[in-house]
């Protein structure tokens, strides 16, 4: 797992790679509340859980990066991506995995969150139990 600082300056480092249409971040929750047990529904003093900024964009972390997807154009930008990577963690070995791991075409909670006109940029991206929309991280300019 990551610490958000990691995540952060990782994240950073590969969004500068252009052929990237969307990515997910992925891990365990971390609950702002206590969700059971006999401390249920008092705060979470959890320090991984703050605010960072990727791109221009400023996001809550809401959980502990554990992986990250990756939704590109085409099969270049996977070199590309695995070159940061491996760049970027030197102290421990990461995998850069080929596949697919995102959905593309709406199912139905997509169509009930966002109705039938949905923006392709967000399918798959939906947890139905949030009421925040996935937060919109702008590339290279």
């Amino acid at each position: 797992m990551l610490k958000p600082e990691t995540s952060e300056r990782y994240l950073n480092e590969v969004v500068k790679v252009e052929g990237i249409r969307r990515m997910m971040v992925n891990g365990p929750s971390i609950p702002a509340v206590v969700p059971y047990g006999p401390a249920r529904g008092s705060p979470n003093p959890n320090s991984n859980r703050r605010t960072i900024k990727v791109g221009d964009a400023t996001m809550e972390l809401r959980v502990q990066v554990g992986s990250i997807t990756f939704e590109v154009e085409d099969a270049g930008v996977i070199e590309e991506i695995r070159k940061v990577t491996n760049a970027f963690f030197t102290q421990f070995p990461a995998q850069v995995l080929e596949g697919k791991f995102m959905k593309t075409e709406a199912s139905l909670v997509d169509y009930c969150r966002y109705g039938p006109n949905a923006d392709p940029s967000v399918i798959g991206l939906v947890d139905p139990r949030r009421k925040e929309a996935p937060v919109i991280i702008q590339g290279r300019k």
